[in-house]
């Protein structure tokens, strides 16, 4: 059983490599549909720093599942449909930590059966990727500002309802502090975050 530091350490790489892959998507998506807001923020890039939200992060790190970073600048009004666009970013996010998933768990079956000592942190590492992966592909797919899944439903309303919307965001960080913070969003998630992990690599949490 890997001790309190030694879990913090093998968490570091996997929450950087699902962070930077989620964001970098967003980024890559909306400049390739014609926004070029993100190249000049410099978030079109693969550095992770790039990208953190402080308490986000830290969520990440607390719950081992779930947590966010920082939201990719987007003018809608760059794409040919600002609807469509929001929504091809939106989801763009979320599909791309399912791929990165689905990798990490390909790699893990891979390795898992080879009698090597040294692929051990490794294996830890690819199992944790497949955890947090799903957790945040899931977690950012729910209806509350910031997350994706209200830009997925800004795509999805007619554009009568967007005001619906507006007025949700003046209170979506706070909304999602306490569905976090509360285990109401772990209580809901963590089941089928669960299941998909036992699907993809053949183990339980």
């Amino acid at each position: 059983m890997p001790s309190f530091l030694q879990q913090i350490l093998f968490l570091i790489l996997p929450i950087l490599g699902a962070i930077t892959v989620h964001e970098y998507a967003h980024a890559l998506s909306a400049f390739k549909m014609g926004d070029p807001t993100p190249k000049y923020f410099g978030r079109l890039s693969l550095n992770p720093i790039k990208h953190l939200d402080p308490i986000g992060t830290l969520v990440l790190f607390l719950t081992k599942t779930v947590g966010w970073a920082r939201p990719v600048p987007i003018n809608p009004f760059n794409f040919r449909d600002p609807k469509k666009g929001m929504l091809l970013v939106a989801l763009s996010g979320p599909f791309a930590n399912l791929i990165f998933g689905l990798l990490c768990a390909f790699l893990y079956r891979s390795l898992k059966g080879l009698p090597l000592v040294f692929f051990d942190p490794l294996l830890i590492m690819l199992k944790l990727s497949v955890v947090i992966n799903l957790g945040i592909a899931l977690f950012n797919l729910i209806p509350v500002p910031p997350l994706d899944g209200s830009k997925i439903l800004y795509g999805i309303l007619p554009k009568r309802k967007d005001y619906l919307l507006l007025k949700l965001e003046r209170y979506g960080f706070l909304i999602l502090l306490v569905l976090v913070l509360s285990g109401v969003i772990g209580g809901v998630l963590y089941p089928v975050i669960q299941s998909g992990v036992k699907f993809l690599i053949g183990e339980s949490l």
